[in-house]
């Protein structure tokens, strides 16, 4: 017996809320148990100082410096890249073959398990190129493995806005490219703002790429160019609780470094926030 539309549709609402809440709860158990068990590790020593003793003691400090550097990098890689690949799909390419090959190769890298990623680095940036194993290495394997997220988002965008913007800057005799650059990216910026907050996300959490393209175990020191080799978080993380003989003794340290790459994350997504809410400011006047 089917319901009547009104009450199906209290029902579809009601089981949306419950599936709301339940990620809302989740999420926050998930922080809570990260920060009650990772605040008591955090001071200035243990984020400015260098790993000690195989790990076990002293700070985190270069895998900071390791990881910020590869969301840096990879983000300055892939971002340009990405938009203007979207751009050429959306506002130049004719439907055809070509496209459609287009559109294939990137869901298909949109699917690719990050591992695949990482041997394809290994293969092309360290070995063949010869970047050896460093922060060039991993920063173009990751700035691969985002461009398929950062090219959908931007093109969804573009894609969502009206054609009477086109029509209307081309009536007054402006060129296309530059209709493309002044009135198009601007009003699809918030949209692929989205886009590079999720890839932000996971460049920063990513550990497989960056294991074969450059992550040392232990670095007690900075790199000092994009060639070197480096320490990063995610890595960081992974060696603490699954290596060594001190597992139980360095769990806290373990937190203490999952609260630190969480703060990372949320501060360059805020960063990503507020750009995307000035564009969506300035479009709403």
């Amino acid at each position: 017996m089917f319901l009547r539309p009104d009450k199906a549709e209290k029902l579809a609402f009601a089981t949306l809320k419950i599936c709301m809440a339940s990620v809302i709860i989740f999420v926050s158990v998930l922080l809570i148990h990260i920060i009650v068990n990772g605040y008591s590790v955090l001071s200035i020593e243990f984020i400015t100082q260098m790993p000690m003793k195989r790990m076990t003691e002293g700070g985190i400090y270069p895998a900071i410096v390791g990881t910020v550097s590869l969301i840096g990098l990879s983000m300055a890689l892939a971002v340009p890249l990405g938009i203007l690949s979207a751009i050429y799909l959306n506002e130049y390419s004719s439907p055809g073959r070509a496209s459609w090959a287009i559109e294939m190769a990137i869901n298909n890298l949109a699917g690719t398990p990050s591992v695949v990623f990482g041997l394809f680095g290994l293969a092309l940036f360290v070995k063949y190129f010869g970047f050896g194993p460093s922060i060039l290495s991993a920063s173009l394997t990751l700035a691969l493995l985002i461009l398929p997220v950062i090219i959908r988002a931007s093109k969804e965008a573009l894609m969502t806005v009206p054609q009477e913007y086109r029509e209307a800057s081309l009536a007054l005799g402006i060129t296309k490219w530059q209709t493309t650059r002044k009135v198009i990216l601007p009003a699809a910026i918030p949209g692929i703002m989205t886009g590079i907050v999720l890839s932000i996300g996971r460049v920063a959490g990513e550990t497989a790429p960056i294991l074969l393209t450059g992550a040392a175990y232990f670095l007690p020191r900075i790199p000092d160019s994009v060639f070197s080799q480096f320490m990063a978080l995610p890595y960081h993380l992974f060696v603490l609780a699954t290596s060594g003989t001190s597992i139980s003794q360095t769990r806290p340290l373990q937190y203490g470094t999952a609260l630190v790459l969480l703060f990372i994350v949320f501060m360059m997504n805020g960063i990503a926030v507020v750009i995307r809410n000035h564009y969506r400011k300035k479009l709403s006047r």
